[in-house]
Formats: C-alpha cells, sequence, structure tokens
C-alpha cells in the first residue's frame, strides 16, 4: 500500500475507533456531543464551568469508588455469596436470596457493584445447574434499585440530593425506608410469582473463595470513617486522605476505579445545568410548579424514563425545594424503561442473554406502574 493510500485511510481508522469508544461508552459520547452543541450554539466562559459542577458530590463519589473497589478486590463479597448459596435447594429460594443480596449490597457498596458481584455469581451458578438466567438478571436489577433507594450512597442520584439537600446521613434513611420497604415487599411477591419451587443442587460449587482479610478489615474501617466524614461535609478531608493512603499501599485500587464515572458526572452538571439554564427551559421547567410535592414526584418519576434517574434528578433539583419527593420520584423512575437507571443497562449487558430486552420491559414497565401509584399514596399520607 502506498503512502498516499495510508494517508488516505487514516482519518477513516480513527472515525472507526471513536465509533468503537462512542459505542462502548454511549452515555459518555452523548454528553461530549452536547457540551461541544452547547458551546457552539449558547457558549459559557470555560472559567465559569467548574462552578456548574457540586464538588461535593464528585468527591464523595470518588472516595466510595475507592473503597468499595477495595472491598470488591478482597473478595468478600463474592466470598459471602458463595457461602450463602450453599444453604439453598430451591429455584425460587436462589431468587429470594439473590434478591435480598442484591439488595442489601446496594445499600452499602451501591448498586453498580451490587451487580458487578451477585450477577456473574449467576453466571457461574448456572455452569452447575440450569438457570433462567434472564428472569433472575432481571430481578436482581429491579433488587438493586430497589435495596439502594434507603441510603444515600446506595445509588449516584441519592448521593447527589444527600449532598444538596444537607440533611444527615439518618435522616436520609428515615425518610426514604417507607418507599424502600413498600418496593422491595412488592419485588419479594415478584420473585414468589416468578420463580418455581424446582429443586437446585450446588453441592459442586467447591471452588475455594480466597479473603485478602487485612485489605477487607482496611477497606471497611475506612468506609465508615469516610461517611462519618461526608456527612458531617468533609469529603475533600476524607477524599485526600483515603486516596492518598491507597496510592501508597494498594495503588492498583485507585487505578483501577471507574475514572470514566467521575468524568460522566462532572460533564453531566456542566451538561444539564448549561440546558436548564437556557430561557426556553427554563421557563419550561418553572411552569411545571415543581414546589408541590405531587408534581416533583410526577417530574421525577417520568422524566427518568426519557434520560434516565440521574440527569433527572440534576435538571429537576434546581427547580423544588422537596428534596424527599425528588428522590421518591426518580427512585420510581429506575423502573420501567431500561434507561430509567444505568444499572438496568449493566444488568443486561452482564447477563449476555440475547432476546432479554423483552422479557426485561414485559416486567419491569408494570412494576414500575405500582411503583408509581404506591410511592404517590405514600407521599400522600407521609
Amino acid at each position: 500500500m502506498s503512502e498516499s493510500q495510508r494517508g488516505a485511510r487514516r482519518p477513516w481508522n480513527q472515525l472507526r475507533r471513536l465509533g468503537a469508544i462512542a459505542a462502548s461508552e454511549p452515555v459518555l459520547a452523548i454528553l461530549v456531543v452536547a457540551f461541544v452543541a452547547l458551546q457552539v450554539l449558547a457558549p459559557r466562559p470555560i472559567a465559569t464551568l467548574p462552578a456548574l459542577v457540586d464538588w461535593q458530590t464528585v468527591m464523595t463519589l470518588a472516595g466510595l469508588l475507592i473503597l468499595t473497589k477495595a472491598i470488591e478486590y478482597s473478595g468478600l463479597l463474592t466470598w459471602l455469596a458463595h457461602k450463602l448459596v450453599h444453604h439453598i435447594h430451591s429455584e425460587r429460594g436462589l431468587a429470594l436470596l439473590l434478591v435480598g443480596l442484591a439488595a442489601a449490597l446496594s445499600m452499602i457498596v451501591t448498586n453498580d457493584v451490587a451487580l458487578f458481584v451477585v450477577v456473574p455469581l449467576v453466571l457461574s451458578l448456572h455452569k452447575l445447574a440450569p438457570l433462567p438466567l434472564k428472569r433472575l438478571v432481571i430481578v436482581i436489577a429491579i433488587a438493586v434499585n430497589a435495596g439502594s433507594v434507603l441510603t444515600p450512597i446506595g445509588n449516584p442520584q441519592n448521593l447527589f440530593l444527600w449532598q444538596v439537600s444537607g440533611v444527615s446521613f439518618a435522616r436520609f434513611i428515615i425518610e426514604l425506608a417507607p418507599l424502600c420497604a413498600f418496593l422491595m415487599t412488592m419485588l419479594i411477591l415478584l420473585a414468589a410469582f416468578l420463580f418455581k419451587a424446582t429443586p437446585l443442587d450446588f453441592s459442586k460449587d467447591s471452588a475455594p473463595q480466597r479473603v485478602d482479610g487485612a485489605l477487607a478489615t482496611v477497606a471497611a474501617v475506612l468506609f465508615v470513617a469516610f461517611v462519618l466524614l461526608a456527612d458531617a461535609h468533609h469529603a475533600g478531608v476524607a477524599l485526600a486522605a483515603v486516596g492518598a493512603g491507597f496510592v501508597i499501599w494498594r495503588i492498583r485500587i485507585v487505578l483501577k476505579i471507574d475514572w470514566l464515572l467521575l468524568l460522566i458526572f462532572v460533564l453531566m452538571f456542566i451538561v444539564l445545568r448549561s440546558v436548564a439554564a437556557l430561557p426556553t427551559i427554563h421557563d419550561a421547567l418553572t411552569a411545571l410548579s415543581l414546589q408541590t410535592p405531587m408534581r416533583a414526584f410526577a417530574a421525577g418519576a417520568l422524566l427518568s424514563q426519557v434520560i434516565s434517574n440521574v440527569p433527572a434528578a440534576i435538571v429537576l433539583a434546581g427547580f423544588t425545594h422537596d428534596w424527599r419527593a425528588l428522590a421518591f420520584g426518580v427512585s420510581v423512575g429506575g423502573f420501567g424503561f431500561a434507561i430509567g437507571s444505568l444499572a438496568n443497562l449493566i444488568a443486561v449487558r452482564l447477563s449476555g442473554e440475547r432476546g432479554v430486552w423483552l422479557t426485561f420491559h414485559l416486567i419491569a414497565v408494570p412494576f414500575w406502574i405500582a411503583a408509581f401509584l404506591g410511592g404517590a399514596l405514600l407521599l400522600r399520607l407521609l
């Protein structure tokens, strides 16, 4: 091939690489395109852009990513999951265990990390006994969305709303507990209906699960300390201490966290708040009168079905002071269409199952309708 031909093909190769990156990280690609478009059509001085970012939320998220990655690398969660499975003898029992495990983990180590523990566990168990993978992955996705509702660190939208609301860690849990209890009750009934009492035998699951005790202990202690400092609005100090400690002790953990997620969060704040500030958009959102709880709830639940619940929380937080109603809304918004929560997309991708999208929506959309009605009733009564 001549030098001129190579030169002609070089732009096409670069476009293919960009296309591959966009396909693997569609959310990041959309945000980059939106950012460029906004800077062309409604430019802001570059120096003013950092002020649009809620850095307390970003720093808290960064610290949690380091600590949850440390817990994940310790092997503790995988060891615990396999120990629990050995006490299960039926398909329904397995489904209920996985729902409870996924929900409990999501309350502590975020919904994404819970998925990266529980879904691979299901895939490994499927090699030992035939399992209804599609339905299991779907109820696990619903479980991490339902369980993560309870705590400020359960999911990114809760983390953001916790920081902007200024309420304490305990107060947040108290306010969201009724919705979480309602969603988990619905999910347990759904799992009991979807799965039969078919016998299962996991006695062959005897592979030893190694646990790095020192890493697990240090990560657990630092996790509690970090949450306490973040609750006292000292996320920056906590992040500096945790980050420096792991860079010195286990730098691989810091290098392996999801840095793209942090970039996505920063861009999300800049893009969404810039869009919300556009006169037409700002006037339209103002006209919704989101100061009433039911309107804020409905807006969060419905907008999440279009742009996902984290962006919905960021956009709507500037138009309502009722953080609890908005938290109810975006929590419910995580169900329904797969785009409602990034956890849904992660779960489906991890499963590797074909044709799972139709089954997912046949289960998740009715669940969203019931969650919407129940959430609205709870909001009215409490």
